[in-house]
């Protein structure tokens, strides 16, 4: 199933929309400051300056839910990004990405692509969906899966 309308919000407040994903190839990460795994932003942006300009996009969604790791405002996940790992990438609203109040994007994404035995619910920080420029999730990645091994993936997409 392609890839819904879906309102998002970008992290500086300005509404978006996976309208604007058309004919993409998209990685969607759940993001957080405080992790184990945060130095995969150098990566993810490494991966954005790459591909952007054959036409690939990452969604940063910077996420709470796993051992408090992005407690901060919507202020300091930006002044984070620009001191620390700066990333040109576009950074959504924060938000929630399991249980009842799930992004609906989420909610669609885990419904494409379950996780380990069909299990949907996503486990940590920096968990990864790859999205084909038809609107399809084609493959899902554990938080230990390093940006710079998605290079082929993304190539044969692009």
């Amino acid at each position: 199933m392609p890839l819904p309308l879906i309102p998002l919000q970008r992290l500086d407040g300005t509404a978006w929309s996976t309208a604007d994903l058309q004919g993409r190839v998209v990685l969607v990460v759940n993001v957080a400051s405080r992790c184990g795994f945060t130095p995969q932003y150098t990566g993810l942006e490494a991966l954005y300056r790459q591909f952007g300009p054959q036409g690939f996009e990452i969604l940063g969604f910077p996420c709470d839910q796993f051992g408090h790791q992005e407690p901060g405002d919507a202020e300091e996940i930006a002044r984070f990004c620009s001191l620390d790992y700066p990333v040109s990438f576009p950074l959504m609203a924060k938000c929630e990405v399991n249980g009842a109040g799930a992004h609906p994007l989420y909610r669609w994404l885990k419904e494409q692509k379950p996780g380990l035995l069909g299990s949907e619910a996503i486990k940590w920080n920096f968990t990864k969906f790859l999205i084909d420029r038809e609107g399809r999730v084609v493959d899902r990645f554990a938080p230990q899966t390093r940006p710079e091994d998605l290079v082929q993936a993304i190539e044969g997409l692009l």
